[in-house]
């Protein structure tokens, strides 16, 4: 009855603009959305009255026709026909039109704002995803605009995601304290990967400001782009990196390494001399940097710290290109 009272409101609040007589309204035929509510009701529709889309005292408040269209051959069956046709503009599973033209009618009051300016030609957009693939409207509650099931809703769709985001590392988005549209907007960016900043460094300085720098030596992958080194979504290996140390530094720096010595203590070449008359890569006199400490249980951010960028002052001891301390 919900419905049937919010079409009567507007029909009564149609009567006082108008300036109808009662006589003149009792004559006038039933049309438009009041019409609609004489078939449908909450036998067949959920109870929408707490929703956004209800709210009657709003004359942006779309009715039945704004969305299905004026329907006429659905509301008023032809006597040539046995099954009463369609409305205009169906949106469930069995609807005939495009991704395109159905976010089209939610476009036409919902593109006024600078978050949905970039829907077109967006990943979403492209992808054929259309407004009520994520968002309902003939409902009180939206998955899509409650932050404790949002990612469950892209999750979805996004399961490599979900499948990450449950990992050892992860952002707290389980734990209820962040959301995908934290990083994300779905609606279209200008960022790599609908980030809701121009660049996905930009997204993640949001929250990790320290690692913005600018710094006097800066580290090139750090500058360029986060995602280098770190899975933002979640990762098996502490702090959401891609690959485990040393072997993540090593895909760009040449390992410390000497005369092609192994990396194994019983090596030849490593603590015994690989052959008559050469030296021991490690031997009582020899420096600690060497492939045996690099490899057997330990990483280059143990002397290389300040991976994110240095601002020592120093020209040398240590060099500070170094990303040393």
């Amino acid at each position: 009855m919900q419905i049937r009272r919010w079409i009567a409101a507007l029909g009564v609040g149609l009567v006082a603009t108008l300036g109808l007589s009662g006589s003149a309204w009792s004559a006038a035929p039933v049309t438009g959305a009041a019409f609609c509510v004489t078939c449908h009701d909450e036998d067949d529709l959920p109870d929408m009255s707490k929703s956004a889309h209800a709210r009657k005292t709003d004359a942006r408040t779309p009715d039945c026709i704004s969305c299905h269209g004026a329907s006429e051959t659905h509301a008023r069956k032809p006597a040539n026909l046995s099954v009463r046709p369609a409305p205009d503009r169906v949106y469930g599973k069995r609807s005939i039109l495009t991704a395109e033209e159905r976010s089209a009618a939610c476009q036409s009051c919902h593109d006024k704002d600078s978050k949905r300016a970039l829907w077109n030609g967006s990943q979403h957009q492209s992808g054929d995803v259309a407004c009520n693939s994520c968002h309902k409207i003939h409902a009180n509650s939206d998955k899509a605009l409650a932050r404790a099931a949002e990612a469950d809703l892209c999750f979805t769709c996004h399961k490599e995601q979900r499948a990450q985001a449950n990992k050892l590392s992860h952002h707290p988005v389980a734990e209820g304290k962040m959301t995908c549209s934290d990083c994300h907007n779905v609606h279209g960016s200008a960022g790599a990967k609908l980030a809701k900043r121009d660049s996905t460094n930009a997204t993640c300085y949001t929250c990790h400001a320290e690692k913005r720098g600018p710094f006097v030596h800066q580290h090139e992958p750090v500058s360029d782009d986060c995602a280098t080194c770190h899975n933002p979504h979640g990762s098996t290996i502490q702090a959401m990196l891609k690959v485990r140390a040393p072997m993540l530094c090593q895909q760009c720096h040449t390992p410390h390494v000497a005369g092609g010595v192994g990396a194994l203590s019983g090596q030849a070449g490593v603590t015994t001399p690989a052959a008559p008359g050469q030296t021991a890569l490690i031997t009582s006199i020899s420096s600690g940097k060497n492939v045996v400490n690099m490899w057997q249980g330990r990483s280059c951010l143990n002397c290389h710290t300040q991976i994110h960028g240095s601002n020592n002052p120093s020209a040398t001891n240590p060099t500070p290109q170094l990303m040393l301390r």
